[in-house]
């Protein structure tokens, strides 16, 4: 009897030794260069855009693909390039996919982040159909701030970050342009009637929430509520939770300073009208891609956890959130301090980040 209730307490102890194991990181595929977007293409292929304006296809054993063709002109340089990437909903029927990118004008010295729709041909060798369906406005002489994380809803309308382009920081705070916003547009780039500000004069109607400065990750919740992280200056980076028609008030509200030290503004973390940050680090760790985790791949205990990059410090951030507050974070992939770029939940429930390196990464995080 002594002998099967010393077994079973160590058998107690052995499972929850397992259960408390970080999982480990498995590369899935090498030799990209400056990964940004990713997405799950079916039959275990993996879509990865490159910001230097590829596009290309991975397959289940890790082969990389020749550029895809019909990718449209790119305004590389800075943090501008071939963004982010998504597909579709009906993806499996209509082979639509999504992409943003920094836009050039027709004379290359301006540019602006915009929102393509096109078709993946049956043979993952091109892009068909391809048609640029919002751009955002003004177009600015700035190779910085483009935002340009997509997120399809359940209602089937598109949401984007739009960067503040670094120079026009002011204009976050105007609703008579795109920057520093977050949009929604239907899929084929109209402002849906029910937007916040449709119909008042001198607003935009694809605004759906300002007062952002560089929105770089963009997620859903099971809940169905918007969070999206962001940069701030030299300090103040934010997790928010995008509620229609709010100001988030940069730059009047920040956590951050400005580079090389000196207040922004006023100084101030608080204003009547605007939104605070849920939670906001200094100092920045310059937060990426983000993703819910939907899944139990992990133990029961992970589920609902937010993981987020972090660009400036090289590690995956695991959030844990209780009652609308951050709790708890966790580090990890911080032996080879590799940026991570984005981060998203697969089909087979378990995490994937893009390391954004000229030798990038596809990496999955293993039980």
């Amino acid at each position: 009897m002594r002998f099967s209730r010393l077994l079973a307490y160590v058998l107690m102890l052995a499972g929850a030794t397992a259960a408390m194991a970080e999982p480990r990181p498995v590369v899935v595929a090498s030799g990209l260069e400056n990964p940004w977007g990713l997405a799950f293409l079916p039959s275990g292929r993996y879509l990865v855009t490159e910001k230097l304006g590829r596009m290309r296809v991975i397959d289940a054993e890790g082969k990389v693909s020749a550029p895809l063709q019909g990718v449209p002109q790119v305004a590389i340089g800075g943090q501008g390039g071939l963004l982010d990437v998504v597909l579709d909903s009906g993806f499996d029927s209509n082979r639509t996919l999504y992409f943003c990118f920094s836009e050039p004008d027709a004379d290359g010295r301006a540019n602006s982040t915009a929102l393509a729709k096109a078709q993946l041909s049956t043979d993952r060798a091109r892009l068909e159909n391809v048609r640029v369906i919002f751009s955002q406005q003004p177009k600015v002489a700035s190779r910085n701030h483009f935002g340009c994380r997509i997120a399809e809803g359940k209602d089937g309308n598109l949401y984007m970050t739009m960067g503040d382009r670094f120079s026009r920081k002011e204009d976050a705070q105007k609703l008579d342009n795109h920057l520093g916003k977050i949009i929604r547009v239907t899929k084929d780039g109209a402002a849906p009637p029910d937007n916040p500000f449709v119909g008042q004069a001198g607003a935009l109607p694809e605004i759906w929430s300002y007062g952002h400065r560089n929105g770089q990750g963009l997620a859903f919740a099971q809940d169905g509520r918007l969070w999206m992280t962001e940069h701030g200056p030299q300090g103040g980076d934010e997790i928010n939770i995008v509620q229609p028609g709010h100001n988030y008030g940069w730059p009047v509200i920040t956590y951050g300073e400005n580079y090389g030290g000196g207040k922004i503004g006023d100084g101030i973390t608080a204003k009547e009208g605007m939104d605070p940050p849920l939670h906001y680090w200094v100092p920045s760790i310059a937060p990426s891609g983000m993703a819910f985790l939907n899944s139990d791949r992990y133990g029961k205990g992970w589920r609902g956890n937010l993981f987020v990059g972090s660009l400036k410090f090289g590690y995956l951030d695991r959030i844990e959130i209780q009652g609308g507050k951050v709790v708890a974070e966790h580090k990890f992939l911080e032996d080879d301090r590799a940026r991570i770029r984005d981060v998203r939940q697969g089909p087979d429930g378990l995490i994937y980040v893009l390391t954004d390196q000229s030798k990038g990464q596809l990496i999955r995080l293993q039980p």
